[in-house]
């Protein structure tokens, strides 16, 4: 996923991180069955590449990135620390505690933080609803530039 974004990114105007990678991978994969032997037995992971920090930090003047949060505590804090950290202009938030929001149902219910203070919050709505208001506030953000 990394090499692919990189590879857009140089000619992208806008990019938009909706597709989350994990935040840790195993540190090593088995080739065979991992017999049982012990009575405990513990997996190491180790930390991926965080490719909104790095596109963030490739990030040229007249490109737009776009990223998501999903928070269960301190939402909008952390929301806007990520949008600061990652150099992005604008950051979802999802917050899981919201009711009708998140995953296993139709609906959501997201907030959106940009890097000129602004904020919007948005009411429950079918998921398409959610997208086309995301890519309305990116439009008027860029427009507005």
């Amino acid at each position: 996923m990394y090499e692919a974004c990189a590879a857009s990114f140089p000619d992208a105007d806008i990019t938009v991180m909706a597709a989350a990678v994990a935040d840790y991978t195993p540190a090593s994969v088995a080739d065979e069955k991992i017999k049982k032997k012990d009575e405990d037995w513990s997996l190491r992971f180790s930390k991926t590449k965080d490719i909104l920090k790095s596109l963030g930090e490739q990030k040229k003047n007249g490109q737009v990135l776009v990223g998501f949060a999903l928070e269960t505590t301190n939402e909008k804090s952390n929301a806007q620390d990520k949008l600061a950290a990652k150099n992005a202009d604008i950051i979802v938030l999802n917050s899981l505690q919201d009711e009708g929001a998140g995953f296993g149902v139709d609906t959501n219910k997201v907030s959106l933080f940009d890097k000129k203070g602004g904020e919007i919050n948005f009411e429950v709505k079918s998921k398409n609803e959610v997208a086309k208001d995301i890519v309305d506030a990116i439009i008027r953000y860029n427009h507005h530039g």
